[in-house]
């Protein structure tokens, strides 16, 4: 049923290893609007960047297989990318987002208006902002709602509730943070406070009366739709007192699996149902009632560190530009050691820094075995790929073993996810057939590994019938 017809080998090296939109005329046509605007956090004031004004930005809510366009217009200081994390775009990457792979920045004063294609997706997916780290205050969910002739495959809930997880406020500006990373070449400052739906809890200062709060019915079930918006961490779940239960990760419906919490990557978006089965509790006066060495550090993929072009490179493939990109990405690790043990000799640790990247022809039945490394330190990596999403048929501790570890694949009900976890010091195997054609970026989705270069990017060639060819780009795609 998973048959694989390539296997790619990739390790990965890390070092310190119901909202307000803008609609326009119609449902399908919607109006993003990139600004400043003031914020209070934390008892101070910062302007920040922002989509309509809103932290977090607005939800779009889709259909599954709907198209809609949306205005980007930057009326703010830097340039800026929107991605449609967890949508597929079949055949239409020109404006998936990330800067110089399929487009370049939206510049300050300019628009861009960018088409959504929906496929496959039900449940929740996401939008951020995907050049520099803009994506600290720019992002929002994405509700993907069945087809009018189809449901749930659970029951109905009684409401559903928008849960965006960050730990991404800082008392400084988000580009000073970004700008200390690059210019000491070591690990970001810490952000000041953890944040749901955009507020801090109740226990940081001047933050009480803002704390996020939902009333509940008692009897009544819930759809929490959690989306991990941080930038560089992975995030606990749960709700006091009671047991949640996972019926869908990434934009797809997953067996029901209970539990007392969950954790989530960076990246991952998962669909919870909360049952509010205990009874209620009097609040006590003033209580709150809420249950809640002289380097500089690099990562990368098979010891290739990406570097973004200055042309991206959808455009430079499609329009046969030469120079923007090199193809000698290697389809499996230049040396192979004991990724994973305890002390490894530090030039393991110097990647090769380069644009590569790897081709892969119409239809091809992929499998790709991420193993994570103990250069310099292990860490857990949520890695993203653009445009599809992919079987996680095999996932385990300490180095892959081709021979043996294949034979414990699921391959009668893996996940379907966008995102997955490489553990710490540990693998995950992939599988996804290449029917997307275009120009599709796989990455690390901690910010501070994608800026250290832990991302390779895929071309998937066209096929030989027009309905398996790109489309071509819109005629407003913005300048190099």
């Amino acid at each position: 049923m998973l048959l694989s017809t390539k296997t790619f080998i990739w390790y990965i090296s890390a070092f310190l290893l119901f909202d307000e939109l803008l609609h326009c005329h119609a449902r399908n046509h919607y109006r993003f609007i990139v600004k400043e605007a003031p914020y209070t956090r934390l008892c101070s004031t910062k302007n920040i960047l922002t989509v309509n004004g809103q932290f977090p930005g607005p939800t779009l809510r889709l259909q599954a297989g709907e198209k809609i366009t949306v205005d980007v217009y930057n009326k703010g200081d830097y340039n800026i990318t929107i991605h449609w994390h967890g949508v597929k775009m079949p055949r239409y990457p020109w404006t998936d987002g990330p800067e110089y792979i399929p487009q370049c920045p939206i510049p300050p004063g300019s628009k861009f208006t960018q088409k959504l294609i929906l496929g496959s997706e039900e449940g929740t997916v996401w939008w951020h902002a995907h050049n520099e780290w803009f994506r600290a205050t720019v992002y929002g969910a994405i509700f993907v709602y069945p087809k009018p002739e189809t449901s749930y495959p659970f029951p109905k809930p009684h409401a559903e509730v928008p849960i965006l997880l960050c730990r991404q406020w800082w008392k400084q500006y988000i580009t000073a943070v970004y700008e200390g990373l690059l210019a000491t070449g070591g690990d970001p400052n810490v952000s000041d406070a953890f944040t749901i739906n955009g507020q801090p809890g109740d226990l940081y200062p001047c933050s009480r009366s803002d704390t996020f709060k939902i009333n509940v019915k008692h009897g009544k079930t819930y759809l929490l739709r959690i989306v991990n918006a941080a930038l560089n961490d992975f995030l606990f779940f749960g709700i006091a007192g009671h047991q949640i239960m996972v019926v869908g990760a990434d934009g797809s419906y997953t067996k029901p699996l209970t539990r007392d919490f969950v954790v989530i990557g960076s990246g991952n978006t998962l669909d919870v149902l909360f049952h509010a089965n205990q009874k209620p509790v009097p609040c006590g006066f003033n209580e709150t009632c809420l249950g809640t060495n002289g380097t500089r550090f690099r990562a990368s993929m098979n010891n290739i560190s990406f570097l973004l072009p200055s042309i991206d490179i959808l455009e430079a493939y499609y329009g046969n530009l030469y120079g923007v990109f090199g193809e000698s990405f290697p389809q499996f690790p230049p040396s192979i050691f004991n990724f994973t043990a305890q002390y490894l000799p530090l030039f393991l640790g110097i990647p090769k820094v380069g644009t590569e990247v790897f081709f892969l022809d119409y239809n091809s039945s992929v499998e790709l075995v991420l193993q994570g490394t103990n250069v310099v330190a292990g860490i857990d990596h949520p890695m993203h790929l653009h445009g599809y999403s992919f079987y996680v048929v095999g996932q385990g501790l300490g180095n892959f073993d081709p021979e043996k570890d294949p034979l414990g694949y699921n391959l009668i009900d893996p996940p379907l996810l966008n995102t997955v976890t490489v553990h710490k010091n540990g693998w995950a195997a992939i599988r996804f057939q290449a029917n997307n054609p275009g120009v599709w970026f796989m990455h690390c989705h901690l910010e501070r590994h994608l800026t250290w270069g832990m991302s390779v990017v895929f071309i998937v060639k066209d096929g030989q019938r027009q309905e398996e060819r790109l489309f071509p780009p819109p005629p407003d795609m913005p300048p190099c």
